[in-house]
């Protein structure tokens, strides 16, 4: 069994001594009921990963753990191109926190939640925060278990507009559409970046759609099936990344 990976906000260096925080501490000694000596892996979200040791204690009954960081590993896993989602928001909190955990699996850079006409109420700041720490908390939990040791970038876009000025020039700009005329197909190039603006439950309305064309964006099809908001997202991420060499094909020359 591969070694428990654990985030570390702080920076890591190589034959060092450093506190676990209480939570992951936690995580280490009563979930995963590790001991002193056992085998644990490291990252901070800038870059490779360190092997460590943990030294686990017990103090008035709660967990305490000082890890024995010892060799730097430069590995990376992110994805052959940065992917940003811009995703409306859904009804149902749970979707989106679903969402966001698959998105880190499958390998997406950037998530840019946005309200849109037809999705939810725009959230005050106070929910915003909430929502943002939940979101990060799931994609450090989701890093760890597929071992990616950079941290998605999750944000909140106020309106459509904000959500693709946000999402930048990306070298490919897809906008889901159901009845679009075009198909997925590998890149012409190997592509540095690709970015996917996916509407609410509703689907976006034609002022939207618009905005999505000014800003570059080319409506896509991703075949006869309507896909739910939450999923068609994660599809149309995991089709371009096969199509492009991800999972062990060819890259286009």
């Amino acid at each position: 069994m591969p070694a428990p990976r654990f985030f570390v906000e702080e920076p890591l260096t190589a034959n060092t001594r450093i506190a676990l925080a209480a939570a992951v501490a936690h995580h280490a000694c009563r979930v995963l009921r590790l001991r002193s000596g056992d085998a644990i892996v490291l990252f901070d979200g800038r870059g490779g990963e360190y092997r460590a040791r943990i030294n686990a204690e017990r103090a008035g009954g709660d967990a305490a753990a000082v890890a024995e960081v010892l060799e730097f590993d430069p590995v990376e896993r992110e994805a052959c191109a940065h992917l940003t989602l811009v995703q409306a928001l859904a009804a149902a909190s749970d979707k989106v926190d679903w969402l966001v955990e698959k998105a880190v699996e499958i390998g997406v850079a950037r998530v840019i939640m946005t309200a849109t006409s037809r999705s939810t109420p725009d959230l005050d700041e106070a929910r915003r925060a909430r929502r943002l720490r939940r979101w990060r908390e799931l994609a450090i939990a989701a890093c760890c278990q597929c071992g990616r040791n950079r941290v998605p970038s999750i944000e909140i876009a106020a309106s459509l507009a904000d959500a693709l000025a946000l999402a930048g020039e990306a070298d490919f700009r897809w906008l889901l559409e159901p009845g679009a005329t075009q198909d997925f197909a590998p890149a012409p190039r190997v592509p540095h970046s690709a970015a996917f603006a996916i509407g609410p439950e509703g689907g976006f309305e034609a002022s939207e759609v618009q905005q999505a064309q000014q800003a570059g964006y080319v409506g896509i099809s991703l075949g006869s099936r309507i896909l739910r908001t939450e999923t068609a997202g994660l599809a149309a991420a995991a089709a371009w990344l096969a199509l492009n060499g991800e999972f062990g094909g060819a890259m286009p020359e």
